[in-house]
């Protein structure tokens, strides 16, 4: 993932190579050994969305992770036109690197309708102002950490809010994991819903499974923890914002295994819930 949110905007941005097959870059300089999972996401849903009337978005997509990304080559996104209906359209993708499937994704798009309307209310919680920055978290790890979450992960600003470990949560044995922190795009994106959504789908996938690890003392980032996202399923129900401050609202309702399962609501910082999330992912015990 790179540092710049510019990068990150040229990302989205895919080569036509024929109807329906398109190749997305990778970011120049990346140390990660695996394509980021949040890349495929965004990059294979604007290739849907490129084949889509323009009067239509997404409001849901399933995406299944099959093998790791290959970072030091493009990938190809193939386009299935699944069905085009009167309100709603269905597209398949697959992405491709090594003559091999590395991804699949079902995503369906609507046109605008009016209808009932309703959501949860977004729970009390400080202000993204009051909520410390990830980065004074990542520098209790040391400056090498500092310098690779600077390098990989800057196109985002995120604030830690915190968890419910037990000793901050008499009510931990009622709800076991629950994690908490805003984030939003750290910069201006263009004045697109189509970008908004992928920037949206590009950094879902970055915390969400760390959830699962909540009631076991661990973070994603341990040596002690094989993590690698299996799964993942987005609803849009409202329009997103992703350069505006969203609470991703994370709970991991189970763990077992060697797999977690985190669900996540999204609010926008007036309280509207934009989004739901749910991602299985491994979160494989290593001793070190």
């Amino acid at each position: 993932m790179p540092a710049s949110l510019d990068d990150v905007i040229g990302l989205l941005d895919l080569e036509r190579l024929e109807v329906g097959l398109f190749r997305g870059s990778q970011p120049a300089g990346s140390s990660l050994k695996r394509v980021f999972g949040g890349q495929v996401a965004a990059q294979a849903l604007m290739a849907a969305q490129l084949t889509v009337p323009e009067d239509r978005f997404v409001h849901s997509l399933h995406l299944y992770f099959i093998l790791g990304g290959d970072p030091s080559i493009p990938i190809i996104y193939d386009v299935e036109n699944v069905r085009d209906g009167r309100s709603f359209t269905t597209r398949r993708v697959a992405a491709r690197q090594h003559g091999e499937i590395i991804f699949y994704m079902t995503a369906s798009f609507q046109v605008e309708e009016d209808g009932w309307d309703h959501q949860d209310r977004m729970p009390d919680v400080p202000a993204p102002d009051e909520s410390t920055p990830l980065i004074d978290i990542i520098q209790l790890r040391g400056p090498e950490a500092v310098a690779h979450w600077t390098k990989e992960w800057s196109s985002f600003d995120m604030r830690y809010i915190g968890d419910n470990r037990p000793q901050d949560d008499p009510q931990r044995e009622l709800v076991p994991a629950v994690q908490r922190l805003w984030f939003r795009a750290n910069g201006t994106l263009p004045e697109s819903r189509i970008i908004h959504n992928a920037a949206f789908a590009y950094i879902s996938d970055l915390s969400l499974l760390g959830a699962s690890l909540v009631p076991h003392g661990q973070f994603i980032g341990s040596d002690r923890v094989q993590p690698a996202s299996l799964d993942h399923t987005i609803w849009f129900h409202r329009p997103v914002q992703a350069d505006q401050w969203l609470l991703y609202d994370q709970t991991s309702p189970s763990a077992s295994g060697a797999r977690g399962l985190s669900t996540a609501r999204v609010f926008s910082e007036d309280g509207t819930l934009v989004a739901s999330v749910a991602q299985e992912g491994l979160i494989r015990r290593i001793n070190p």
